[in-house]
């Protein structure tokens, strides 16, 4: 933090809003200098095995205490609240909530977006696709908005809450429902709620919900009647930075909202990928990988085309390709809390230096599909498996084959993004949690055998938000050239070479065929072959 006597405006406040925990930073206004934050932790329900849900309005007044409480802190140390010259939002994706128009209350939780409830909702929109195989089925609304059929998306969560919950089925077809990612949720309620609050959404946000055009960035008529879902409960959508509305109360009444991107797309602007062919990786509860195609619209078969920022409402967007791995922090989590392997997460360095996966017989392999696999392979009905046992295995090798699972997932993306867009990455920009393991960062350099480069902060995600707001008040603020040179920062080159990087990876691909198709329960009978399509 910041000396007292040292801070001086302007500054700019990040929401950022995770999946985990809610934080709220704020930044010296064009530079990565973090002045002071306040994070609380958000609990997730799970009704039913793999369901998984958070409290709406827990979230909106966490992330209130979270502001109330970081502002405190800035005048503590001698900040004016008038130098927080307005805030940007990043937030989980995908995750959906519906309200009530009058009473601006949640219908139902907020189904967050590794729930996997809506697995038979999948398979039940499939069987309205005629004449063709699965896998084409699977990519029947790729052309529209660039993504597969799965569980992951906003649109097929709204579909079950529709089909499932009575209030929501019934205010839909009133045209009393509002539905909002997280992001919307928050600006609606921090703007007023019910009595001025704003619906609005951005087009990365929107481009995860199925319903926007990937092309003309509008939602469309036609994914629309495919969901059957009515545009009366759909937001506003608008650019990643621009005016979006005002708090109306509180420590901060009356500052602007003017950035809205999803965590991940922040984390690319964070990161200061702006040129086509760059790319980085957020590392957090899920792995997440972007990879900036420029203006151009990549279609691919197994990653997700998304948009990765719209800087401006008449600016040009910019796409990105995007592989993404459900369980990465996660998987420590579960060794803690279900295994009892670990007590807390400062173990895991030391524990998995300690032994070597070297291609010995204690080598140990570990897929944590707890709830499938998501890019390149889109196999909902894949589990977790630990592969490659013997009687001298140790927790330490489950602990270094969990780090490993992460590394080789991210080898996975990178693999297809070079097979779709034919331009070899020389470097990897990384941030999250999971970067402070310098083992981590050095098993991942060896097994894609490129550079790995560490931001320089680790909240990347909510610098993109502070970033992308700061712009759209200050036109002389230059984004792309704000922070500091990235060349500057140390790289983690590969210590192993080729052929042992690759007899390893083959016995990934080896567990990684071992895990797939595991629970066929949501298969109709007959199909069992992979759900290979996306």
């Amino acid at each position: 933090m910041e000396s007292k006597e040292s801070l001086s405006g302007p500054f700019v406040g990040a929401i950022d809003a995770g999946t985990t925990s809610v934080r709220f930073i704020v930044f010296e206004a064009g530079t990565d200098n973090i002045i002071c934050y306040h994070q609380i932790e958000v609990p997730s329900i799970y009704p039913k095995e793999g369901w998984c849900e958070q409290d709406p309005i827990f979230i909106v007044n966490t992330v209130n205490e979270c502001i109330a409480v970081a502002c405190k802190k800035f005048t503590d140390l001698g900040g004016s609240i008038k130098d927080i010259v307005t805030i940007g939002i990043t937030n989980q994706r995908e995750s959906s909530v519906v309200w009530d128009r009058t009473t601006g209350l949640p219908l139902a939780n907020a189904i967050i977006w590794l729930d996997n409830r809506t697995s038979t909702t999948v398979e039940e929109l499939l069987e309205t696709i005629p004449n063709s195989a699965r896998g084409a089925k699977i990519n029947y609304l790729r052309p529209l908005c660039g993504l597969p059929l799965s569980p992951y998306f906003s649109a097929v969560k709204l579909r079950w809450l529709r089909d499932n919950v009575t209030s929501i089925r019934k205010a839909m077809d009133n045209g009393q429902a509002m539905f909002g990612t997280i992001d919307t949720w928050l600006m609606y309620n921090l703007t007023g709620g019910k009595n001025s609050g704003v619906h609005k959404t951005d087009v990365t946000n929107a481009s995860r919900t199925m319903l926007m055009n990937i092309e003309t960035l509008e939602w469309d008529h036609n994914l629309l009647k495919f969901f059957g879902l009515p545009k009366s409960i759909l937001p506003e959508i608008c650019s990643s930075s621009e005016y979006f509305g005002t708090l109306a109360d509180g420590v901060l009444q009356g500052t602007s909202i003017t950035a809205d991107l999803g965590d991940q797309q922040a984390a690319l602007v964070g990161q200061q990928c702006f040129s086509k062919g760059q790319a980085k990786a957020t590392y957090g509860t899920g792995c997440f990988l972007l990879y900036n195609t420029g203006t151009s619209i990549v279609n691919s078969n197994g990653l997700l085309t998304t948009v990765g920022y719209q800087l401006g409402r008449k600016a040009t967007p910019h796409y990105a390709l995007e592989g993404s791995v459900s369980i990465a922090g996660a998987a420590f989590n579960w060794l803690r809390d279900n295994m009892g392997i670990i007590q807390n997460t400062a173990q895991i360095e030391a524990m998995a230096n300690s032994v070597s996966n070297d291609g010995k017989p204690l080598d140990v392999y570990f897929v944590p599909a707890f709830n499938g696999l998501y890019a390149p392979y889109w196999n909902q009905d894949a589990r977790g498996v630990i592969c490659g046992l013997s009687e001298e295995t140790t927790s330490e090798h489950i602990v270094r084959a969990t780090l490993e699972s992460i590394c080789f997932q991210v080898r996975d993306i990178l693999d297809a993004m070079h097979k779709d867009c034919k331009i070899p990455l020389s470097k990897l920009m990384v941030d999250g949690g999971m970067t402070v393991n310098n083992l981590f960062l050095q098993i991942q350099s060896d097994l894609v055998g490129i550079e790995v480069v560490r931001a320089n902060i680790s909240e990347t995600t909510a610098l993109g938000a502070a970033m992308a707001a700061y712009k759209a008040v200050d036109q002389r603020y230059s984004i792309e050239s704000s922070l500091s040179n990235t060349a500057a920062r140390e790289p983690i080159k590969p210590l192993i070479n080729g052929t042992e990087r690759n007899l390893r990876y083959q016995k990934w691909k080896m567990a990684i065929d071992r895990s797939l198709n595991w629970d066929t329960s949501t298969l109709p009978q007959g199909e069992r072959e992979s759900f290979d399509g996306a």
